[in-house]
């Protein structure tokens, strides 16, 4: 049973029964929702501050395993990034080097695959770390990016090793003719006295001197691209060989290939003659590698022994006098 409350009521001067007035019940329980309120929160804040709410619980221990996950794929990302990058060194400090191939650009390697906007379509825009995640995506693309290029280098380079036999028997790598005593070099490659004119000349050939008649040789597969008689060179062979190689065989007494005829290492062409401007019977040879004359006694080295290549390193160093 609730209390009866009496106020004085001074007007009648006796005790009367006190009535609240809805007011004052509102105002009442407004209070008491409040305080109740209140007291909640700072019952809930307490009780969180030292033990977590179910769903909050599990909302931590969710992210704890994705952070763990997200490490690894990190770790992860790292690891393939170092591998992919040493083996694209391998490839260009090794594998290009003995294929003679160009490496992969630098500028092309590391080119990237753009800003991070070609990522966001893919993404929700409410989702949660969109930075962190657009981030990883671009990782793992420039990866892929670099890892296809990678593959296709080696393609490129299985391809070479295929046609590294074929590629071997076209370079030139004998001399073009028998000199097995190593002496009939008359005249290196570089500036030298013509003997005609007397003027300081580049000799872009090696002179091997021989008696007339003597046999010459090709110096690797190839193809006949020119014969014929051109003027200080006299009788002249040129072979193509591909893989931007080109031999030249001048001064011949005659030749017995054709234009368009395909010759292998070895098989006699003509025979050492005195025809153009020449002072005695020799072959002038040159050799041409990409459009440029280079020197033929990097050339020969087939069959040869290290002191036999040193030795005729030597004479090609030491003859200063040119018989064309």
């Amino acid at each position: 049973m609730s209390k009866i409350k009496y106020y004085y009521d001074t007007e009648t001067c006796r005790y009367e029964k006190y009535k609240a007035s809805t007011k004052d019940v509102v105002i009442n329980v407004a209070a008491f929702t409040i305080i109740c309120l209140i007291f909640s929160v700072i019952l809930i804040t307490v009780f969180s501050s030292f033990f977590d709410l179910p769903h909050i619980a599990y909302i931590k221990e969710q992210n704890k395993e994705l952070k763990y996950y997200y490490n690894i794929m990190d770790n992860d990302i790292k690891d393939l990034n170092t591998m992919i990058d040493h083996l694209h060194n391998k490839d260009k400090s090794i594998y290009r080097v003995i294929m003679e191939s160009d490496p992969i650009p630098e500028t092309v390697w590391n080119g990237g695959t753009g800003g991070n906007k070609k990522y966001k379509e893919l993404l929700n825009k409410n989702l949660n770390y969109e930075d962190l995640i657009l981030a990883k995506l671009k990782q793992v693309d420039e990866l892929k990016r670099k890892m296809y290029m990678q593959t296709k280098s080696y393609d490129k380079i299985m391809a070479l090793a295929k046609d590294k036999d074929q590629m071997l028997s076209h370079i030139p790598s004998i001399q073009p003719v028998s000199n097995k005593q190593m002496t009939r070099i008359a005249s290196g490659f570089g500036m030298r006295l013509h003997p005609i004119f007397k003027t300081w000349r580049m000799h872009a050939g090696i002179d091997f001197s021989a008696p007339s008649g003597t046999p010459i040789y090709a110096t690797g597969d190839a193809q006949v691209s020119r014969v014929g008689y051109f003027g200080g060179y006299g009788n002249q062979v040129t072979l193509d060989h591909g893989y931007g190689y080109k031999t030249s065989y001048a001064h011949m007494r005659s030749y017995i290939v054709k234009n368009g005829q395909k010759v292998k290492r070895g098989q006699l062409i003509g025979y050492v003659g005195n025809t153009g401007a020449s002072t005695g019977p020799h072959v002038h040879y040159e050799v041409v590698k990409n459009g440029k004359k280079v020197n033929p006694i990097y050339y020969i080295y087939l069959n040869m022994t290290d002191e036999e290549y040193d030795e005729i390193l030597k004479q090609a160093r030491e003859k200063n006098q040119s018989l064309s």
